[in-house]
């Protein structure tokens, strides 16, 4: 049941031919995350399993404490005393900082682009609209000018 849910996540995150590069990004950002969390929390455990004032000896609290790391909250209710620990820490933290910062860079660059077009719109319309309001000026110059040649060619009457 658990890797039908991963693979459907990271089918979600990374799918779609459509999706612009910087989602594309951010989606496997998403999912390297979540794997460095994962395995990363793991890898803590083991290391950190036997040695005098380790905090981060079950697997759940590592968990807390990657998730903790990641997102750059660090409580500070735990964290790892060993050298192998504290490596780990540190790919958690660069991982985690990386990611959060994809993610943010997505979510900007997509509320840029819907302005954008919004106002692309928005000029495209008053374009048109410019566009359409010389037409009709210059059709009505042009009937008046019309007008004023056959008046000159009839003598001076209007037909």
């Amino acid at each position: 049941m658990f890797p039908g849910f991963l693979t459907r996540v990271v089918r979600l995150l990374l799918g779609r031919e459509g999706r612009s590069l910087h989602v594309k990004a951010a989606g496997a950002a998403t999912v390297v995350l979540m794997a460095v969390m994962l395995v990363g929390s793991y890898v803590v455990v083991v290391a950190e399993t036997g040695a005098p004032r380790a905090q981060l000896t079950t697997y759940p609290r590592a968990l807390w404490w990657s998730v903790e790391t990641a997102t750059t909250v660090g409580y500070g209710d735990f964290y790892p005393v060993t050298l192998w620990g504290r490596l780990v820490a540190v790919v958690v933290m660069v991982v985690g900082i990386t990611a959060y910062g994809l993610v943010t860079a997505a979510l900007a660059t997509w509320f840029v682009g819907r302005d954008q077009a919004s106002r692309h719109h928005r000029v495209h319309q008053a374009e048109r609209a410019v566009e359409q309001e010389y037409t009709e000026v210059a059709h009505t110059v042009h009937e008046r000018f019309d007008r004023l040649e056959r008046m000159l060619e009839g003598g001076g009457r209007a037909r």
